[in-house]
């Protein structure tokens, strides 16, 4: 009876703590304005969901995305449709189609962040399960970019950036225990086993730059590539990790510091805006009760022992109660300058990235069958 007592108190507890009742309102920035656009177009994703991030190639084409079967797919604007890019592995049966594609993610692939190589024009491409690829300019089936041999194997590949420069990649490693498809046990056991991570493929090394973080996410190169930010998406903080030792005012001994902390929700990836700063996803808003499920991690690890799909719990409350938002954050001080978020009738379960280009915001999520086209 006591057993079933706490099953009950602990599921109640962990299901209230997600329930967004009363999302707050981020509090930063004297200036921060909350933008609203009349003119915006969603465009369904033929096939799969999830455009979780965009990126454009060096002709300007695209924006292209991943999606949840495993495809990477271009925008023609001139047509308004999604065509086939490239896959990341060849083992295709079953991938298509209409089914529950995160059953099947760690076959087919799921294809997360993308950049593209100014030197070749490859595309390189951060699979949860097929680790760091690379793919050429007229796309096709990816190819393995890191040596076999690493002294620990890439379990949970999420985000990338590419140093225009060196050709440097530089990519997070969310988890060394928990895969995509379970990334809800990552945050509600407050696992701290992620890594930023860095490829040199001119000396084939891989380093760990950074371990021991909770669930690294986005990362970025500054514009001037003094310093990358690397999102921590457990902790709603964005670390700040000094390249140049020159230009590093922070007296850690690991080189990093606190970019942005206390976020209005769970932050996802992020990208440099063209108008200054960066643009952060966040996956769903804080309420209060969010914020004591983060304080209280016992909750969380007591309730994976008990016997509940919580991915599914998950998901089917991020289609009713998800509430995204996006925050654009100042360049010099990491401040909150800018919000997006859906209007009533207009309301994103959940925002994976904004892609600010040509006066347009790309605005992807990992939950929806579309991506959001909105013109500033």
């Amino acid at each position: 009876m006591m057993k079933l007592l706490l099953v009950v108190a602990i599921s109640f507890a962990l299901l209230f703590s997600l329930t967004d009742f009363s999302g707050e309102r981020p509090k930063h920035g004297d200036s921060m304005l909350t933008v609203q656009f009349p003119d915006f177009r969603l465009i369904p994703t033929t096939g799969a969901l999830g455009p979780e991030s965009f990126v454009f190639d060096f002709s300007g084409d695209g924006p292209y995305t991943g999606l949840s079967d495993g495809r990477i797919v271009k925008w023609l604007a001139n047509d308004s449709r999604w065509i086939d890019f490239a896959v990341t592995t060849s083992t295709r049966e079953g991938c298509e189609g209409p089914h529950e594609h995160q059953r099947t993610e760690h076959v087919c692939g799921r294809p997360l962040g993308l950049a593209f190589d100014k030197s070749t024009g490859d595309l390189y491409i951060a699979d949860a399960y097929m680790g760091l690829l690379k793919v050429g300019p007229t796309g096709g089936v990816a190819n393995q970019v890191l040596p076999r041999e690493l002294s620990e194997a890439l379990r949970f590949t999420n985000s990338l950036d590419i140093d225009p420069r060196t050709g440097v990649i530089y990519f997070t490693d969310s988890s060394s225990v928990y895969q995509r498809r379970n990334y809800i046990g990552a945050m509600m056991s407050g696992d701290k086993t992620g890594r930023l991570m860095k490829y040199d493929p001119n000396t084939k090394q891989v380093t760990t730059l950074l371990s021991n973080l909770a669930f690294p996410n986005g990362v970025i190169l500054s514009q001037n590539g003094d310093y990358l930010l690397v999102v921590e998406t457990a902790t709603c903080r964005i670390l700040r990790y000094w390249l140049s030792a020159t230009s590093t005012t922070c007296k850690s001994r690991e080189n990093y510091e606190i970019f942005a902390e206390g976020l209005p929700g769970f932050p996802d990836n992020i990208k440099r805006s063209p108008r200054g700063g960066f643009w952060v996803g966040l996956n769903t808003k804080h309420s209060k009760l969010t914020k004591f499920a983060m304080s209280n991690a016992w909750l969380g690890r007591a309730a994976l022992g008990l016997p509940v799909d919580w991915m599914k719990v998950h998901s089917v409350w991020a289609k009713y109660n998800g509430n995204g938002m996006a925050v654009r954050l100042s360049e010099d001080s990491g401040v909150i300058s800018e919000v997006f978020e859906g209007q009533k009738g207009n309301k994103w379960i959940s925002i994976s990235e904004v892609e600010e280009r040509d006066g347009t915001l790309w605005v992807g999520s990992v939950n929806t069958p579309f991506a959001g086209m909105y013109k500033i």
